[in-house]
């Protein structure tokens, strides 16, 4: 099958939602407070999200090889493209460590030189919370996913043009695979120690990179069935089928289920060890995000769980889209609440004002240009329109790169051992 070539209409429609999230950004850099808590929040935000989402894509490739799994060889390489994005990953997650490093932001309480001094936990885990490991260590991490993306990738086209030894590729695809698996297994959850779960740094939870690595897979299948649907409509993958899209959407059910289990693991267990330290993440979101935590799991279990529990709405494209959707936009939600209510608490010290009951509201806020601990305050308490347009240039920015690695190569592995098990798969 040859790669593709888009329609003038879709790249232009692409180049609006671009200039979309570009105007956002420019909106929230130009209404924001003197340390621009909004800006660089809606950075880490995005950037850790579709980051991890492209993560997930080479992981799965990863996955599938290792496990010679055949079903969704004839697609795989929209996965290819997605792992891709980690070249704007870097540059993402660099400039934020830059920031880091540099003191350019407030994102994270452990950075600030006076708390970390006499802050007693803090100091006790300043071994891995500070600038050097964050931004050395956590870009080194990028990188090596980066390579892998980028050699797995270099392998199966290689199979393309030089792949008359059938295994040959393959076999090296595999050793490649199965030592990135377990490179990805424990480098993953320090990343996400160190981008999300160290917003909060007197807390912390050993399902926490279990809860996130699964939020990002879910997203990943969701964004593959928009792909691959919005592909088919333009005239490509014809032999993507009905059965493929149904254990597309039997991934998208379980992972959702599975994210289930862990959103109640991680509380339940928190919840019944009523340890203050632990408590107080979820205390947080409770009572100052109380829209955002319920809706959550309303938006990520309840309904993708109740309309794709019937088998044959995994087939059906309208379904797939709209469950894509709320569960796409579900979980960028769920990482605007790991992260706002920490980096908020950060600015709020910042700004002059301790975090305890007996400081004033009104001069807090007043202090900090607007934001408020509690009450409802746009890009606070629940993203703005400048949040959705800035997520609607991102997402378009993934798209487009991951389109544009599909328009170097053939959109399905023309030697690939397994192709046929995939072209006549049935469920």
């Amino acid at each position: 099958m040859s790669s593709i070539q888009l329609p003038s209409k879709d790249k232009t429609i692409l180049g609006i939602l671009g200039a979309i999230g570009v105007i956002s950004l420019i909106v929230i850099f130009l209404n924001d407070d003197e340390f621009h808590t909004r800006l660089w929040t809606n950075l880490l935000h995005n950037g850790v999200f579709f980051t991890l989402i492209s993560l997930m894509a080479i992981f799965f490739i990863c996955i599938s090889v290792t496990a010679y799994a055949g079903w969704n060889v004839v697609f795989r390489r929209v996965w290819d493209g997605m792992s891709q994005f980690l070249i704007i990953g870097l540059v993402l997650m660099g400039v934020i460590a830059l920031g880091v490093y540099f003191g350019w932001h407030h994102l994270y309480h452990w950075a600030d030189p006076e708390t970390a001094a006499n802050d007693e936990i803090i100091k006790g885990k300043s071994g891995f919370l500070n600038k050097n490991f964050y931004t050395f260590v956590g870009l080194g991490i990028l990188a090596t996913w980066l390579f892998f993306a980028r050699k797995m990738r270099g392998l199966t086209i290689a199979e393309d043009d030089h792949g008359d030894n059938k295994w040959e590729h393959y076999k090296s695809m595999k050793f490649y695979a199965a030592l990135f698996l377990p490179i990805a297994g424990f480098s993953s959850a320090a990343a996400i120690w160190l981008w999300l779960m160290s917003v909060d740094p007197h807390w912390y939870s050993t399902m926490f990179a279990w809860y996130t690595g699964a939020s990002c897979f879910v997203s990943m299948i969701a964004l593959t069935i928009l792909l691959l649907i919005y592909l088919k409509s333009r005239g490509y993958y014809h032999n993507v089928n009905s059965e493929h899209f149904h254990d597309l959407g039997k991934f998208l059910f379980a992972f959702s289920v599975f994210w289930t289990y862990l959103w109640f693991s991680q509380y339940m267990l928190i919840w019944y060890g009523n340890i203050g330290e632990e408590t107080v993440y979820f205390q947080t979101r409770i009572q100052e995000y109380p829209v955002l935590f319920y809706g959550n799991l309303i938006m990520n279990f309840v309904l993708p769980f109740l309309i794709l529990i019937r088998n044959d709405t995994k087939r059906k494209y309208g379904t797939l889209i709209l469950v894509a959707i709320i569960v796409f936009f579900g979980h960028w939600i769920d990482l605007f609440q790991m992260v706002k209510p920490g980096v908020l608490h950060t600015a709020h010290e910042l700004a002059g004002h301790a975090a305890n009951a007996a400081v004033d509201h009104s001069a807090q806020n007043a202090a900090h240009g607007g934001h408020e601990v509690s009450g409802f305050k746009a890009g606070d308490t629940l993203p703005g329109l400048p949040e959705l347009g800035l997520m609607l240039g991102f997402l378009a920015l993934f798209f487009a790169t991951t389109l544009h690695f599909l328009s170097k190569a053939a959109l399905t592995p023309k030697k690939d051992p397994f192709l046929q098990e995939s072209l006549h798969h049935h469920v």
